[in-house]
């Protein structure tokens, strides 16, 4: 069996984050199952941004016209990522929660639409299969260590 490409990787991820996304938009309330799904969405953002970012990025921001794209969605990731520390330390029960969940939902939708239709597309004129391959693999290797330092580690500013 062929190797998984990153690009298919990445949107396999991607369509699971918008999963996890519209459930979280359906719950109520500081309720358990908002509680649940928000941490395992926390955690799968952190860990598919520092996954991508070593592995996509990476190899993206060593190609003098992939670089551009690539510090563009590195900064969307910063921005995605502050935005789920300010959803941690908010109150799920109050309408402010809420707001602010759906801006993160909108910002981060927007990311993936753009990495998939933009940037997947720039990048996959300039690899070969042999390294959409390698990419792919790299990705599954780091991300399950990505989750787990997405256990310990909160995201936003105060990480830092």
């Amino acid at each position: 069996m062929a190797e998984a490409r990153i690009f298919d990787v990445l949107k396999k991820d991607h369509d699971r984050q918008r999963t996890l996304l519209e459930q979280i938009a359906e719950t109520t309330g500081d309720s358990e199952e908002r509680r649940t799904l928000f941490e395992t969405l926390r955690k799968e953002l952190q860990a598919h941004a520092a996954a991508e970012e070593e592995s996509l990025y990476a190899t993206m921001l060593a190609d003098p016209d992939l670089r551009d794209e690539a510090r563009h969605s590195v900064s969307e990731h910063k921005e995605v990522d502050d935005m789920l520390g300010e959803l941690v330390e908010a109150d799920m029960a109050t309408g402010g929660w809420l707001t602010r969940f759906k801006s993160l939902r909108e910002r981060y939708l927007h990311h993936i639409d753009e990495e998939e239709e933009e940037m997947f597309p720039s990048a996959a004129e300039a690899f070969d299969n042999k390294t959409e391959a390698a990419l792919g693999s790299l990705f599954r290797r780091r991300k399950p260590d990505e989750l787990d330092r997405a256990e310990a580690e909160m995201p936003g500013d105060a990480r830092e």
